[in-house]
């Protein structure tokens, strides 16, 4: 086990490597830039010249790029020029991500409590009521665009009904304790009740936004999963031998069906915090979706690399965790 996550350590430093000098080069490529968005059209040539100076922007693209690197490995991103200008890029993304990540866990926790009891009850009962309205269900869920469906829950539950807030993490007149920078869990550990609720309500028009895509394709995965397994020699043994239903769907059919669904949990989970744009900007939720969007507006290179690269190390983290979970649900995998 040991040798297994030390093979996917240095993995996962070389994907980083090269998606930092990727994003580097991608970045500079774009037209426009920081100069031109922050000196607008009335710019002067020397008032140009001397920003780009100031930026380090006039130097070649490998020197740009190692010293990238260099302030990097210290946790110096660069000073933001457009989110926040004159604010640390390290401090724009420890200040927003708390929020992604709260978001994130909300949506998955929703999408995973419904996609793999429904899956299983769907395989279990193939072609059944149950089955077809969760197919057609799920197919719906991968094809209605969120930031379409994101405006329809504004609309309905927040507009017209006025049950659910339609922006933001809590209400602007809540004066509320802030000790992790997770609103929920702050409102729990200082016993301010009203902040928690107020705070898990906000969570939950763009969270279930966002778990629809997550749910229809865990749904579907473990559906399928579940379906290969029933079809199983071992399964008829189990059965023939007279095992209990409990059993056998515990020990054989969802242990063995649960691969690829790890998989897929991990996947979702990873885009979820690589920051939804789209269901951040509809609902005005201060987390890196809209710091992404805002930075890209803007030419915010600082920003833009270290959001983009923090969210590509915490997802090939998150993959890194599907594959120590996988060793530990199949032994056979440590080997290979």
């Amino acid at each position: 086990m040991l040798r297994f996550t030390v093979r996917r350590l240095i993995q996962l430093v070389g994907v980083v490597a090269v998606l930092s000098l990727l994003l580097f080069a991608w970045l500079r490529s774009l037209p426009g830039g920081p100069v031109s968005a922050l000196l607008g059209e009335r710019g002067t040539e020397e008032s140009r010249a001397r920003l780009t100076a100031e930026l380090g922007l006039d130097q070649p693209i490998i020197t740009q790029y190692f010293k990238f690197i260099g302030r990097a490995l210290s946790g110096d991103f660069g000073t933001s020029t457009g989110v926040q200008p004159g604010t640390a890029a390290m401090d724009i993304f420890l200040e927003r991500f708390p929020a992604t990540l709260e978001l994130s866990i909300f949506a998955i926790v929703v999408a995973v409590a419904f996609g793999i009891p429904l899956g299983y009850l769907a395989a279990k009962r193939r072609g059944g009521w149950l089955d077809n309205l969760g197919v057609v269900g799920s197919l719906i869920g991968v094809a209605v665009p969120v930031f379409f469906l994101a405006f329809l829950l504004k609309y309905v539950f927040a507009v017209n009904l006025n049950w659910l807030p339609s922006y933001g993490r809590q209400a602007d007149a809540l004066e509320a304790t802030r000790v992790t920078g997770f609103f929920v869990l702050d409102g729990l550990l200082t016993q301010e009740w009203d902040a928690a609720w107020d705070a898990f309500v906000h969570l939950i028009l763009p969270g279930v936004a966002l778990a629809t895509i997550p749910f229809a394709v865990i749904f579907r995965i473990t559906r399928a999963a579940v379906l290969d397994v029933l079809d199983e020699d071992y399964v008829r043994t189990a059965e023939s031998k007279g095992l209990t239903l409990q059993t056998i769907r515990t020990r054989h059919v969802v242990r063995n069906a649960m691969l690829p669904v790890v998989t897929t949990i991990g996947l979702q989970t990873g885009a979820l915090l690589a920051g939804a744009v789209l269901t951040e900007k509809v609902f005005a939720y201060p987390g890196l979706g809209e710091a992404l969007a805002i930075s890209f507006e803007r030419r915010d290179y600082p920003v833009l690399q270290m959001v983009i690269l923090m969210a590509a190390l915490v997802y090939v983290v998150i993959n890194l965790l599907v594959d120590l979970s996988y060793a530990l649900i199949d032994p056979r995998i440590r080997t290979r």
